[in-house]
């Protein structure tokens, strides 16, 4: 009788975890919307989608993107060359997908993240072995900005 209680939970511990499985696994989907004409914007979607994003790739022109950057809480002093959505948040340039992990486990009360301009070595922008310092900032509901990540120059 053992024996059949333990076959059938481990029976029934397989159905769960066969379940709960697909949840579990399912990358978060991330949209991107960028310039065509821009290199960099596509190198920082391939990391994205290796590190298991779901993303989707919308081509705009520069002012259809800009336009939409100031409607999504984005000011010319935090904006980047591309603009993403994920899971309610702006995710504004090349953020690491680190930090866009850490965002999303933590939840904070903001916009999104940016990392203004396009800073050499953060990713999609050049080797990171020649990166050259940059933060990434968390970009407050009010619009103000608090460092969320800060990456030292390579040495």
């Amino acid at each position: 009788m053992t024996a059949t209680l333990t076959r059938r939970a481990a029976l029934a511990l397989l159905a769960v975890a066969a379940t709960l499985r697909p949840a579990l696994a399912a990358p978060p989907a991330i949209r991107v919307l960028r310039d065509p004409d821009c290199g960099c914007c596509g190198a920082w979607v391939d990391i994205v989608a290796q590190a298991g994003f779901d993303v989707t790739v919308e081509m705009t022109d520069p002012a259809a993107l800009q336009d939409h950057k100031a409607a999504n809480g984005i000011t010319p002093a935090l904006a980047s060359c591309h603009t993403a959505h994920v899971e309610g948040y702006v995710i504004e340039g090349h953020v690491p997908v680190a930090d866009i992990t850490r965002l999303l486990a933590e939840r904070p009360d903001a916009i999104g993240l940016t990392v203004p301009g396009m800073p050499y070595g953060s990713p999609g922008m050049g080797p990171e072995a020649e990166r050259e310092a940059y933060d990434v900032l968390l970009i407050r509901r009010d619009g103000s900005t608090a460092v969320f990540s800060s990456y030292d120059a390579a040495a």
